[in-house]
């Protein structure tokens, strides 16, 4: 027979049951707070290129000393041109590379001749800066093939980004971090 200390009276069972059900529930409840954090981290930030206006904040805004947007080109798009608008100053001196002509305050953008009359240009990340100049450039009298996105290999993913916040047409967007670019087209125009 069971001796009376063994026994739970009324009070200590239903006590026992509510010590269980506040585990379980605060248990849910760290789960829940762990799926949330979870379903933010499968999203980056993005510039969205039919947005962006190439205002520059871009180089300013970002919490890194080098900002994580960059300029970039998508090839098929591009004309090739001798004359391209986001590489040379506007009225340039001359058709070729010198410092003087060149839009990029940093040099960021190389010039290699193809063939008669075609140029192709690329960019080195290493020395874009994020200024957005040659986009606008590109953006005004060309093609649109330089854009501005976020490298997400130098980006902190910041929970609030300083640059969406500083971006004054709301370019910047949550994307897919399984599929972190929004990559523009021939064509389509994004």
């Amino acid at each position: 027979m069971a001796s009376s200390s063994d026994k739970l009276d009324r009070r200590q069972f239903v006590g026992n049951g509510v010590r269980i059900a506040g585990a379980i529930g605060l248990g849910g409840f760290v789960g829940f707070l762990a799926g949330r954090r979870g379903s933010a981290d499968d999203t980056v930030w993005q510039i969205d290129p039919n947005k962006c206006i190439a205002c520059g904040n871009c180089a300013t805004y970002c919490v890194l000393d080098e900002s994580a947007a960059k300029c970039v080109h998508s090839y098929p798009m591009c004309g090739y041109c001798e004359l391209c608008t986001g590489y040379f100053e506007p009225d340039p001196n001359d058709l070729n590379s010198g410092a003087e002509n060149q839009l990029c305050p940093t040099g960021a953008i190389v010039r290699k001749f193809v063939e008669e009359p075609y140029h192709e240009y690329s960019i080195d990340e290493a020395l874009c800066i994020g200024c957005a100049k040659c986009v606008k450039g590109c953006n005004a009298f060309g093609n649109g093939s330089l854009y501005m996105q976020v490298r997400h290999d130098r980006c902190l993913n910041c929970n609030e980004c300083a640059i969406a916040v500083a971006c004054p047409s709301q370019a910047f967007v949550r994307v897919p971090a399984s599929n972190p670019y929004l990559l523009k087209h021939k064509g389509t125009g994004a």
